[in-house]
């Protein structure tokens, strides 16, 4: 996961190569949501002790839906549409090697996420959190880059 943040394409190429099993990528996802749920927690243990309207156990159960259950969906569906909307471009481009540069992608900035999720929790929403946001967004967008680069590769070289 580490060499994603220097060489995606080798990555991702390398995983390409790999059996390709839809549990696979899923367990990416899963491992993914986790990790996004975990960076949650500071920012929702700021927010309950500063605000008492809600718990903190609705907060966290609210928190563990969205990420854990709904998030997974959302982002399959973000797949398929990803997937339609680079087949007008690239004939031959199969779902399974979108929904793996998406997959890795989100897997990879989870660390990263937590880094963000510190920030907001210790420190609140501001320029800090921002920052980071912003760095978690651009790392994500560059390994999806690279990723489906690799799947445009893969469906030329099949077609």
């Amino acid at each position: 996961m580490v060499r994603s943040y220097r060489t995606p394409r080798v990555v991702v190429r390398g995983l390409n190569h790999g059996p390709r099993r839809e549990a696979r990528i899923l367990v990416y996802l899963v491992i993914a949501c986790g990790l996004f749920f975990v960076a949650q927690w500071p920012a929702i243990a700021r927010d309950a002790h500063l605000d008492d309207s809600q718990p903190f156990e609705a907060r966290m159960s609210g928190a563990l839906f969205g990420v854990m259950f709904m998030a997974p969906l959302v982002f399959y569906a973000i797949g398929g549409v990803l997937t339609l909307f680079m087949r007008l471009f690239v004939a031959g481009l199969d779902g399974f090697d979108v929904r793996l540069a998406l997959f890795w992608a989100l897997l990879v900035v989870s660390p990263l996420s937590l880094l963000q999720g510190l920030v907001t929790g210790i420190i609140g929403l501001g320029l800090e959190a921002q920052l980071t946001g912003t760095l978690v967004f651009v790392v994500f967008l560059s390994v999806l880059v690279a990723g489906l680069r690799v799947a445009i590769e893969v469906a030329r070289a099949r077609g």
